[in-house]
């Protein structure tokens, strides 16, 4: 019996070692730590982005209020001077308060400017976490797919004639033509349910 399970064992990692499979697993064992350090990055970065967001926009609400306060006070100053019998004096006076919420204004829209450009500069993460998301993803797909067709070809012939009868092999350009690909992530669960998986 132990050198059956021997023999079964050897014919499993040649087999393993024809397809070419173990340089895949062993690939995989040495990614997956790597996956996880670079979806961390990914959560550091978004993280981080998303702090910075949130400050800059704290801190133009403000300014915008202050602004929007101003212009009121100055138009409503107008209103009642303009309704009111001329005087210099109210002209005169109004003329300060304009001048001096303009200088006001011409100070906080420069200050808002800053914060959408630091909300701007803060996306940045995106093109480097789009990256490392695209790579994860690629790894993430490439082992599905090597799994997939390992059951494909490991499977006994009886399951064989249930899974061609469906299933299509990733995404293809004409898989109406072709009966032994898989086509969607659902065949691939219908695989692996067919299975015991």
């Amino acid at each position: 019996m132990l050198a059956r399970v021997g023999q079964i064992t050897r014919t499993l990692h040649e087999s393993l070692r024809e397809l070419g499979l173990d340089k895949a697993l062993e690939k995989a064992t040495h990614e997956i730590p790597d996956v996880r350090e670079r979806l961390n990055y990914v959560a550091r970065m978004t993280e981080q982005a998303a702090q910075r967001v949130l400050n800059a926009t704290d801190a133009a609400i403000p300014l915008q209020e202050r602004i929007d306060a101003g212009a009121d006070e100055v138009l409503n100053g107008w209103r009642a001077t303009l309704k009111a019998p001329f005087s210099e004096a109210n002209y005169r006076d109004m003329a300060t308060l304009t001048m001096q919420c303009l200088l006001d204004m011409r100070n906080d829209t420069s200050a808002t400017k800053q914060q959408l450009l630091d909300i701007m500069m803060a996306q940045d993460f995106q093109d480097l976490t789009g990256q490392v998301i695209r790579k994860v993803t690629e790894l993430a797909h490439g082992l599905e797919q090597q799994l997939v067709q390992l059951l494909l070809d490991y499977s006994p012939a009886e399951v064989k004639r249930e899974v061609n009868s469906g299933l299509l092999n990733g995404p293809q350009i004409n898989p109406a033509n072709k009966s032994d690909v898989v086509a969607d992530q659902s065949q691939v669960d219908d695989l692996l349910d067919s299975l015991g998986f």
